[in-house]
């Protein structure tokens, strides 16, 4: 996979505790749980799950380019979610970014979330051309 190298992103809220906004190790990227952040106040963006959804997913986006990556090299992501109820109006957000061939996925239900976020995602991206 080659050696590992930290991805930092201005245009994405900063990591809120010892961790990287993502890791590319060889043609791949992982990106850390992103929360509905906003990148300037460093705080939660309102309580609606369709505005929180498009902040993670734009957080996401800016990530996975500033390492050179696009939605469309997502293989999977995994969501966190802290009200299940939210899934049909997540989804219909969420198949706004990923709206061709979208990676699979795995939906998980919490308890909580930092900062009070409604929703988390997290992703893996490659380069290999698998997408």
């Amino acid at each position: 996979m080659g050696k590992k190298q930290v991805v930092s992103c201005k245009n994405a809220p900063a990591a809120i505790g010892p961790y990287s906004q993502a890791i590319r190790a060889g043609d791949w990227l992982f990106v850390s749980g992103q929360i509905p952040l906003d990148q300037k106040s460093g705080e939660v963006i309102g309580n609606d799950i369709n505005k929180q959804t498009a902040k993670v997913l734009d957080n996401l986006t800016a990530i996975l380019d500033s390492a050179g990556f696009a939605l469309e090299d997502v293989v999977k992501v995994t969501v966190y979610m802290i009200d299940l109820a939210d899934f049909a109006e997540f989804n219909q957000v969420y198949a706004q970014y990923f709206s061709k061939n979208p990676p699979a996925r795995a939906t998980v239900g919490v308890a909580g979330l930092p900062k009070g976020a409604r929703l988390e995602i997290e992703a893996i991206a490659t380069r290999h051309g698998l997408v």
